[in-house]
């Protein structure tokens, strides 16, 4: 960037960049870029440093009163992020449930930060919003949720449960909760969950207002399945004693032992007794893609929502959460608002898509484009093959760690801990 502020036009902005050097810094970083990528699996996975020690490469600096050239900034920071962060690519990292990110989700990502559509509205964002559209599509044809249906992309396995949850409350109510909220009842709503479920719905309680005591943690078996008896059992209590049972959450691959509850068992249950049907995919959905996979599991089909993770094995770049909802009015009923400020009337009579309507964020990234040109350049057999090589990996080491211990593939359990 140029310092000869009396060639500059009279729109200039500090933050501008020339398109020549654009070009140079675009290139310039995706050789950076490249250079890692080649280079990462002879890399350690991290260098183990504390945050003391990352704190002293950033420096106690105030906020700068002057601009730094771009260039010498792009340098920097890249060499700054590459050498001194913990690679989830790796492939010795085996912490978390975090998959490597596919590079054209990252370029994906710089497409999508350059356009920057808000995909809040379709006004605002037109292709992007039917490109989310599409990928909610797609999503639910690999995994085999039934379509149509409708859904969204969020940032992460919380967020898609949470939206879940939240319609799950209002569609069960008995009165309208968006306007007279929890006051109204005089009964205590209750949600029913496994003892292995993921830690977001002590969140979801929590922020959304029931409270934790609103959780009802069913047993599970030796296979550390939700009991679907213990289940049954526990509703008929809650009923008796006055409260109102309004959600059950079936788990297709648990956090912590890769466990697929009986989901249609415990879809019978939800059917029978008018709950609502939630299952948390965030972490095994995808595995339902699989010929192979269990009824167990492709019983996801039965949820009335489900959350899936394209970033997790997907291999989606962060941030990218979905949730399914089988009816997609139903996500209208619970997040729209019609302000006069929100001018976004449809065009003539053509059907289109405003996202402020299904979630609760109203200014949303166009996450969906990572994901959509994942499905696109790999395709359903793509991830077939991978997922299974996956699972293989994973049997294998499993057998090699502990050769005593005979592998039982239930669904996707392939991170189970020998007894």
């Amino acid at each position: 960037m140029t310092k000869d502020k009396k060639n500059q036009p009279d729109h200039y902005a500090p933050i501008d960049i020339k398109p020549e050097d654009f070009r140079k810094l675009g290139h310039q970083v995706i050789d950076q870029i490249t250079h890692f990528l080649e280079t990462l699996p002879k890399r350690g996975v991290t260098l183990g440093e504390k945050p003391t020690d990352i704190r002293k490469l950033l420096g106690n600096l105030p906020l700068p009163q002057e601009g730094t050239p771009s260039d010498m900034l792009l340098t920097d920071v890249t060499n700054l992020i590459i050498e001194h962060s913990l690679y989830n690519g790796h492939p010795c990292f085996w912490g978390y449930i975090t998959s490597s990110a596919a590079p054209i989700g990252a370029l994906g990502d710089l497409v999508a930060a350059a356009v920057n559509p808000n995909v809040g509205a379709w006004l605002l964002s037109p292709v992007a919003s039917e490109i989310e559209s599409q990928t909610i599509d797609w999503i639910a044809q690999l995994i085999g949720y039934p379509t149509p249906c409708a859904g969204l992309l969020v940032s992460g396995g919380n967020m898609a449960n949470f939206v879940g949850f939240l319609v799950a409350r209002c569609m069960k109510a008995n009165w309208d909760i968006r306007i007279h909220g929890l006051k109204n009842s005089e009964k205590q709503l209750t949600v029913y969950v496994s003892q292995e479920t993921h830690t977001w719905i002590q969140k979801a309680t929590d922020l959304f207002g029931l409270g934790t005591e609103s959780i009802r943690w069913i047993p599970v078996d030796k296979q550390l399945q939700m009991d679907p008896r213990a289940l049954e059992a526990h509703i008929k209590s809650d009923r008796k004693n006055g409260f109102y049972p309004f959600l059950v959450v079936g788990t297709a691959g648990t956090v912590g032992n890769g466990a697929i509850d009986p989901l249609s068992e415990i879809s019978d249950i939800c059917k029978n007794n008018e709950l609502w049907f939630h299952v948390d995919g965030a972490y095994g959905a995808p595995a339902a893609v699989l010929p192979e996979a269990t009824p167990q599991l492709k019983a996801l089909s039965e949820a009335d929502s489900l959350a899936v993770d394209p970033h997790k094995w997907l291999y989606t770049p962060l941030e990218a959460g979905c949730i399914l909802v089988r009816n997609p009015q139903y996500l209208i009923e619970t997040f729209s608002f019609h302000p006069e400020y929100y001018n976004f009337d449809q065009i003539d009579d053509d059907a289109q898509i405003n996202y402020y309507e299904f979630g609760p964020q109203n200014s949303r990234g166009f996450r969906a484009l990572k994901v959509w040109l994942g499905l696109r350049q790999v395709g359903r057999k793509g991830y077939i093959q991978m997922i299974r090589k996956d699972i293989e990996l994973a049997k294998l080491l499993y057998q090699n760690l502990y050769p005593k211990f005979e592998y039982h593939h239930l669904s996707i359990q392939t991170s189970r801990s020998p007894k």
